[in-house]
């Protein structure tokens, strides 16, 4: 697999594939990863890298220097030459979702599974990005905060698609509207994070690895059987069910993953 980078001589965000999983850097460290204009583009192009790449099948989302990302850089919301109205009301086709929107929801875009890994800080856009991922580690220290209330904004990055079946509607205004830190283990009681772990990097890395040692098409048609049955009728999902099922069953991947099993070796799928 090949080693790239993402937008510019900076590398504002790398991208490193490897063994069919995808390490994906959020590279400002001197800024505690804040995402100021290009970061919120190189985000996007950087999920745009991983879904063109077929052999990828799972991807570690990670903040380099420690921590995961410090929420917007101020000098966006100062920026006098960016068409705010514009920006916020164009979508970045094929997408739904525009450019800010697309650095979080294009993780959910994504067809596999993506993990990530929170160390340090996790604030407002930092928190909407992690929150895009489908399972999030986080380190016993870990600062997790919806913390935009405090600049005068709301939260407007597909948080309206991730959160909704994380808390309550009561739970994520009283998160909103007080922008309060949260340690791990609130954020993990809240149902915020997926688990608090001593070493988030290796736990995401870890899992990354064993999903893709799994049959492509069962994983992502896991992924895609959560994601759009819990916004549909009980008949919806159920024939959603049966129709993701009937591509998968009886394909090669599905009979590699028996074959494998009675054999007692392991499988080899196909991209």
């Amino acid at each position: 697999m090949v080693s790239n980078s993402v937008k510019n001589s900076r590398v504002i965000v790398t991208v490193d594939a490897e063994n069919h999983v995808a390490d994906v850097m959020l590279n400002r460290a001197d800024k505690m990863n804040a995402v100021d204009l290009e970061m919120f583009e190189a985000l996007g192009a950087a999920a745009d890298t991983v879904a063109a790449d077929r052999s990828v099948r799972a991807v570690v989302l990670r903040g380099a220097g420690g921590n995961f990302c410090a929420g917007i850089d101020l000098s966006v919301l100062g920026n006098s030459d960016l068409d705010f109205g514009k920006a916020l009301m164009s979508p970045v086709e094929p997408s739904a979702a525009n450019i800010f929107q697309r650095a979080a929801y294009a993780w959910r875009e994504l067809p596999i599974p993506v993990i990530c890994a929170i160390e340090g800080v996790a604030f407002g856009a930092g928190m909407q990005i992690a929150l895009g991922a489908d399972i999030r580690y986080a380190s016993p220290d870990a600062k997790l905060s919806i913390m935009e209330a405090k600049w005068g904004i709301i939260p407007d990055m597909g948080i309206t698609a991730t959160l909704r079946h994380l808390v309550s509607p009561d739970r994520a205004k009283e998160l909103s509207w007080s922008a309060r830190i949260l340690d791990s283990t609130q954020a993990e009681a809240l149902g915020l994070i997926t688990a608090s772990t001593d070493d988030p990097v290796n736990a995401a890395r870890h899992f990354a690895a064993d999903c893709a040692a799994r049959s492509p098409d069962a994983v992502r048609g896991i992924k895609a059987l959560v994601n759009e049955a819990w916004h549909k009728t009980e008949a919806e999902g159920l024939a959603l069910e049966a129709r993701l099922q009937r591509g998968i069953i009886g394909g090669e991947n599905q009979l590699e993953a028996v074959a494998a099993n009675l054999g007692k070796r392991k499988p080899e799928f196909t991209d």
